[in-house]
């Protein structure tokens, strides 16, 4: 149809062309005649004819050239109208496809001015709007892609270097502690190998994966295995907080193995065991009644609190305050004995003979009575007493004013654990439970304050051997 319209247009074009033409250039006229001789009147008739030729032939022009340029204006309108609605037609074609994220877009406003600046509707085909909205969009999903691509390796890069501070910051206490240098490079080993994984992660969950936290459990156990091993003697003192314990080695590394949080076990310190000798006076009935012994093992409470205050100590002496020995026995005995006897006998006999005539008689009594009576009574009666200071006794030993010090010695020597022993055969108590006594024990440094505040309730209980 654009086609049929334009090719009305150009034989329009000609058909006013050859107008023109025709109006420009007079037809040629026959050879003229030989020139007559014509009247003034003749001559106007003729001028008058040729006017009204010219006119009539201007008028003619006039009238095909207005309806040439009328039928070419609307023709020409027409084409605009149809241009101009193919144009709206394709800026709505932009507007539905150019959108959302791309309602802004440069291509959006190129195409707006390709299609107002299109001179035909061949041009305006030539314009793929679908095409360049297609290439729009992917290039618009493939920047977006791009964008977060970047945004997301960005991310991962700050992960990556703030996850690398972090295992450098958890690995900056071990690497200051003072460890043999096998163990040394094993923390440093450890550490890089980590630093390796990190920057060879692809994505921020592999990144996140890498946990440095049971590495460091492994190797500050191994940490606190060489400190204890480096302590002097064969038991170390473990302190967490408020609690204090005293291991042998090996049950202070089984301690340390089986801790399973490495905030727990940073807690934990290991000490080295230095005794020392503490003397505390106390009644017998807070050191176990008295029944200690030269190197048992023991542990100190507060019998205010209950709290245990020396978990392992050793007794180093014990001296009871023994005073006076106070002996009074009393002896006596009465015997009383009495006998009573009495005997009484009484006999009568008759005896009747008639030898003949003559009777015979005879007649016999006899009476017997005794009586004893025995009486006999004894009395015997025994009283002493003795008292002996034995601090005196000893001073006297001490100031050589005993005669034979030696013999008083040997009846004195262990004259305490004597009178325990008799105490648990005879299940008899023969020292007051007030008595006082002296303990020296050897405990940890670490526990003396301790005992020197609670001084005054003190108790010793004895560990029982397994």
């Amino acid at each position: 149809m654009a086609e049929d319209i334009e090719a009305k247009i150009r034989r329009l074009r000609e058909l006013g062309r050859a107008v023109s033409e025709s109006e420009e250039q007079p037809a040629p006229t026959p050879p003229k005649p030989p020139r007559r001789r014509v009247s003034r009147i003749g001559m106007l008739r003729e001028k008058e004819r040729k006017k009204r030729i010219i006119v009539g032939a201007l008028v003619l022009s006039i009238i095909i050239i207005g309806a040439v340029i009328s039928i070419y204006m609307y023709l020409e309108n027409k084409a605009a109208r149809e241009l101009e609605n193919a144009k709206k037609a394709k800026i709505a074609e932009v507007n539905a496809c150019f959108k959302g994220e791309l309602a802004n877009d440069t291509a959006k406003i190129q195409l707006i001015n390709a299609i107002m600046a299109a001179k035909s509707i061949e041009d305006l085909q030539k314009i793929n709007v679908k095409a360049i909205c297609e290439e729009r969009w992917k290039a618009l999903q493939e920047a977006k892609k791009r964008a977060e691509q970047e945004k997301l390796a960005k991310e991962l890069a700050q992960l990556k270097n703030q996850t690398k501070e972090n295992i450098k910051m958890a690995f900056e206490p071990l690497l200051s502690v003072q460890v043999p240098d096998e163990l040394k490079k094993e923390i440093v080993d450890t550490m890089n190998s980590l630093l390796a994984q990190v920057d060879s992660a692809k994505t921020k969950e592999e990144v996140l994966s890498i946990d440095p936290t049971p590495y460091l459990l492994d190797l500050w156990k191994k940490v606190y295995f060489y400190r204890i091993d480096s302590m002097p003697g064969t038991k170390v003192i473990l302190m967490k907080g408020n609690t204090t314990n005293i291991y042998t080695k090996s049950e202070a590394k089984e301690v340390i193995s089986k801790v399973e949080n490495l905030s727990d076990l940073l807690q934990y310190q290991v000490k080295e065991v230095q005794l020392v000798q503490v003397a505390l006076v106390l009644s017998r009935k807070d050191v176990n009644g008295g029944f200690l012994e030269p190197g048992d093992k023991i542990q100190i409470y507060d019998k205010k609190t209950g709290k245990r205050l020396v978990p392992e100590g050793y007794v180093v002496l014990v001296l009871f305050d023994a005073g006076q020995i106070q002996v009074s026995e009393t002896q006596s005995k009465t015997t009383s004995w009495s006998s009573t006897s009495s005997t009484t006998t009484q006999q009568s006999s008759s005896t009747n003979y008639s030898p003949g005539e003559t009777p015979y008689q005879v007649s016999q009594t006899s009476q017997s009575q005794s009586s004893v009576q025995q009486t006999s009574s004894e009395t015997l009666s025994a009283s002493y007493s003795y008292s002996v200071n034995l601090g005196e006794v000893l001073k006297a030993i001490a100031a050589g004013k005993i005669k034979d010090p030696e013999e008083i010695k040997e009846k004195l020597e262990k004259y305490g654990w004597k009178v325990l022993t008799l105490e648990e055969s005879s299940n008899l108590l023969a020292l007051n439970e007030n008595t006082r006594v002296l303990v020296i024990v050897e405990i940890p440094t670490e526990f003396v304050s301790q005992v020197l505040k609670s001084e005054n309730s003190l108790v010793i209980a004895k560990l029982s051997k397994p």
